[in-house]
């Protein structure tokens, strides 16, 4: 048995970038960016009135001002400010040759129908000037990061109208156990509706693979075998629950290894999640998973997650917290990195969830996050600040 710092240096080890494409930004979002992208103008372009109002010079605001034009955003300005002028400007509006500062409409009143007036002895200079915001050349989005809406709003800014990103990741998804059955299905005595599956779908979809589901094999080598050497040739990454473990009918392993499969660590020392496989067979890699379901989930966050981040190249791909324990902490044995879900409650503190152990799924329903307790602590006291993983 390998610790868990040991199993994540095994899969680094054996990580291979997937390739790159190109697709339309509006395609983009959630995908991995795979270059950096930088500004290929100032922006703001120019100087621009930040408000509705008149521009002229400072200097001049105790004066009456001519109006002697009316700027539209848009539009470049035709004439140049002098001694006691002004030009009515729009929010967005080039500033003119002269002005450097904007009057804004609620401070200014009307004398004529072309003269104003300032209605306050200063101003603030109501400009948003050229390249304050962004300098040509400046970088705006890292390589590594994966694209959101505010990435969007970047890759349009720079006219990046086809980002360079990852290729998804196809991951194939099989369960076993003679006892599971679909969700549709009404169980009778013995048996279990299949959560693992469906759960494993939303975490790989979400975290931007494509996926393909290959149902439920009974725990019989033949049709395990099947389903896994046609998983093996289709993906890059086979994720199956179930049958990893010491019983009589867990027979993945030793399938894994009959089919072609180097296992390059077959338990960790986590809890959950002990009999966690990984196996590599040429360009594929197979995940085996406990069967109970916040063994599986929890195995996805903290492997599978590192896994495909390093398929995709994509960086600071999980998010943590420094929180304060309200309760005590107690466990008997310590050998095992353990991992527990938690709940943040309205004072930011963490609370513990109902949990009877890795079967106990509704206890995922009320989490916003996992803690870890290392090898060797049995308790963590009231009032502590340790980490949390959002979930």
């Amino acid at each position: 048995m390998i610790t868990y710092e040991k199993a994540i240096e095994i899969i680094k080890a054996n990580l291979r970038l997937l390739g790159t494409e190109k697709v339309d930004m509006m395609d983009s979002l959630n995908r991995v960016l795979r270059e950096d992208v930088h500004s290929d103008m100032n922006m703001p372009p120019f100087d621009k009135s930040a408000m509705d109002g008149y521009a002229c010079r400072r200097e001049d605001i105790a004066n009456e001002l001519e109006v002697i034009e009316t700027i539209q955003a848009g539009y470049k300005p035709k004439m140049k400010i002098c001694k006691n002028q002004c030009a009515k400007i729009m929010t967005g509006a080039m500033i003119p040759e002269g002005a450097d500062c904007v009057i804004i409409v609620e401070d200014a009143q009307e004398i004529s129908p072309n003269k104003i007036s300032s209605k306050k002895e200063k101003t603030s200079a109501n400009i948003c000037y050229k390249a304050e915001d962004v300098i040509i050349g400046q970088k705006l989005l890292e390589a590594g990061i994966r694209i959101t809406e505010k990435e969007i709003a970047s890759l349009a800014l720079t006219g990046c109208v086809m980002p360079l990103v990852s290729i998804k990741p196809k991951v194939g998804i099989i369960t076993t156990g003679d006892e599971i059955i679909e969700p549709a299905n009404i169980p009778v005595e013995s048996q279990i509706r299949n959560t693992n599956a469906y759960q494993l779908i939303a975490q790989s979809k979400k975290f931007g693979c494509d996926v393909t589901y290959y149902g439920i094999v009974k725990d019989n080598e033949e049709e395990t075998t099947r389903a896994i050497f046609n998983a093996k040739d289709e993906n890059d990454l086979v994720l199956i629950t179930g049958g990893v473990s010491m019983g009589e009918f867990d027979l993945v392993p030793a399938i894994l290894k009959k089919i072609g499969f180097n296992l390059l660590f077959e338990k960790v020392a986590v809890q959950p999640g002990k009999p966690t496989v990984l196996g590599k067979c040429e360009n594929t890699f197979v995940f085996g998973m406990p069967g109970n379901p916040v063994s599986s989930f929890i195995v996805f966050e903290f492997f599978v997650k590192e896994f495909l981040a390093g398929l995709m190249g994509v960086k600071n791909y999980y998010k943590t917290l420094s929180l304060e324990m309200s309760f005590d902490f107690k466990r008997k044995r310590n050998e095992r990195l353990a991992r527990i879900p938690i709940k943040i409650n309205a004072e930011g503190k963490i609370e513990s969830v109902e949990y009877h152990g890795s079967a106990h799924i509704s206890s995922l329903a009320f989490a916003d996050g996992i803690i870890s307790v290392p090898i060797g602590v049995s308790e963590i006291k009231k009032g502590s600040v340790i980490s949390v993983r959002q979930i």
